[in-house]
């Protein structure tokens, strides 16, 4: 495995390309929500691929998550955010999946607590 080069400072652009496509987003996904086009986006994959030293963006994700560049998204995570997942017409992401999950369970709880008051 190579470990990302010092040198290498990623865009601000190249960070939410990347972490875009951590999520699992296609280029033409990714390219609509940040309003660019497929072969832009494509080559952005291909210039923070080469700055990490990785053979493609899969393996440039991995790289990045294992330096610590990139981890969940800081908007994602909490039932809002899973919400929100949903308004836009997308598959929620795994954290924000866990987070409905979790909000359920405290819901089904405080409903069994006022059943039992009752």
């Amino acid at each position: 495995m190579t470990a990302p080069s010092k040198g290498a400072e990623l865009t601000d652009n190249e960070l939410a390309v990347l972490r875009r496509a951590a999520h699992g987003e296609t280029y033409a996904v990714i390219a609509r929500r940040l309003g660019y086009q497929e072969k832009s986006v494509s080559k952005m994959a291909l210039r923070l691929a080469r700055k990490l030293g990785a053979r493609n963006i899969a393996h440039a994700v991995h790289l990045a998550t294992a330096a610590d560049l990139i981890g969940a998204s800081p908007d994602c995570g909490d039932r809002p955010a899973y919400l929100r997942h949903l308004r836009r017409g997308e598959a929620p992401c795994a954290p924000c999946r866990a987070a409905n999950a979790r909000h359920a369970v405290a819901q089904r709880a405080g409903q069994l607590a006022k059943e039992t008051a009752q």
